[in-house]
């Protein structure tokens, strides 16, 4: 495999771009709506319902999403997406503004943004393949993958300077023009339903709940896509990213100098070992999609963030960290690119719909594992379990393949 093969496409460079916009956009109204929040409401529990607003949509409403740009174009589906975006960043904004925020309403907002990032990601994942084709998939999902811990690295710093030079209320509307790019490249991309050939985009109803229930009982016949889906749905249940809102907690008990300091390091190193994966194993050409492979690398995925959760030492934890995040945009890019690559064509947006609903959606139940199981035992215990339940999984998923 050539190394960042994807990039040869200038199709898909234009993507790359505009979506590592969108993504820090996405990041930066996070930075700069969460503070202001937390300073008007000092809620625990508004900021609780910001996790499950963001991840619920993906878990109800991901397979909907893919069903819909199985029958529409998927560009216009992301175009909607952003616009709930720009809607969610303006509205924040008027509020700041006006410094009439309430609880619903910011509630209300939370919810239009977890919808924004459901109508974004499945047909987004669709649109790779109409650009690259399956021969070079995997880079284009792979280098997708590191866009966003690119953005989660670049997101956040790029929001404090922006919240710091313009405040919030200037800050969060000028965030909005982040998203504009990706909204008018879409408009002439050559790419979607009517670019296809060999085959006629599908007619078939979106149908809600039972296209869940098909698009389950359709995959049965695909182990590839079953144990995938499985793979990458017991990684988002057991640990997700929950973990990352408890980072202040490790880095507290890790007591390597200045708190805040030692905080900002650990979510560095997250980010910072998923966009060393993608650089290396691009660069190599390494690592074609296998199942086994996925799995294998989920394991080491767990493995790592055992050790980080009970490391005593702060450099140790660092480490891990970093080798955490390396594993865990390889063996998700990969599960994500087997499925692609498996999906009959007619029913490619259901299926990546299902694997988001179970890689993303099932993060809403993380909080539990790591978040309230960590109030009774103790965040790096269960953190420790809950990383060991993920890894039990891959296990018998190996044994199984």
């Amino acid at each position: 495999m050539r190394s960042f093969a994807a990039m040869r496409h200038s199709g898909f460079r234009a993507q790359f771009t505009t979506y590592v916009l969108a993504m820090m956009a996405d990041n930066i109204e996070h930075v700069i709506s969460y503070w202001v929040v937390f300073q008007k409401f000092h809620s625990p529990a508004l900021g609780g319902f910001a996790v499950v607003s963001h991840w619920l949509p993906f878990l109800l409403f991901s397979v909907a999403s893919g069903a819909l740009a199985d029958r529409v174009d998927p560009r216009r589906v992301i175009q909607c997406g952003m616009g709930l975006f720009i809607i969610a960043s303006a509205s924040w904004g008027y509020f700041f503004f006006t410094d009439s925020l309430q609880t619903w309403e910011a509630m209300a907002i939370l919810v239009i943004h977890g919808c924004a990032g459901v109508l974004w990601q499945t047909p987004n994942q669709m649109l790779l393949y109409d650009i690259v084709g399956p021969a070079e998939l995997e880079s284009a999902v792979r280098l997708n993958a590191m866009a966003r811990y690119l953005a989660v690295l670049a997101g956040p710093a790029v929001g404090a300077a922006i919240l710091l030079a313009f405040g919030p209320a200037w800050g969060i509307m000028l965030n909005t023009v982040f998203y504009l790019p990706l909204v008018l490249w879409l408009i002439g991309a050559p790419y979607g339903p009517r670019f296809r050939k060999g085959w006629a985009a599908p007619r078939r109803a979106v149908r809600g709940l039972n296209d869940i229930l098909s698009t389950m009982r359709e995959i049965r016949a695909h182990p590839t896509i079953v144990s995938m889906v499985l793979l990458s749905g017991a990684a988002s249940f057991f640990v997700g990213n929950a973990y990352s809102s408890q980072m202040p907690n490790f880095a507290a008990d890790l007591r390597h100098g200045d708190p805040g300091i030692a905080y900002s390091m650990l979510l560095a190193a997250d980010a910072a070992g998923g966009l060393l994966a993608g650089l290396i194993l691009e660069g190599g050409g390494l690592l074609p999609p296998r199942p086994r492979t996925a799995m294998m690398l989920a394991l080491l995925w767990g493995g790592a963030l055992t050790v980080f959760s009970l490391a005593g030492a702060y450099w140790l934890a660092v480490g891990f960290l970093l080798s955490a995040g390396f594993l865990e945009l390889s063996f998700n890019a990969m599960a994500q690119s087997l499925v692609q690559l498996d999906a009959p064509p007619d029913k490619r947006g259901r299926v990546i719909g299902l694997f988001n609903m179970a890689s993303l959606g099932l993060r809403t139940f993380s909080g539990i594992s790591v978040g309230f199981i960590g109030s009774l035992i103790g965040i790096h215990w269960s953190l420790a379990a809950s990383a060991v339940a993920a890894m039990l999984v891959a296990g018998t998923l190996l044994i199984w393949a």
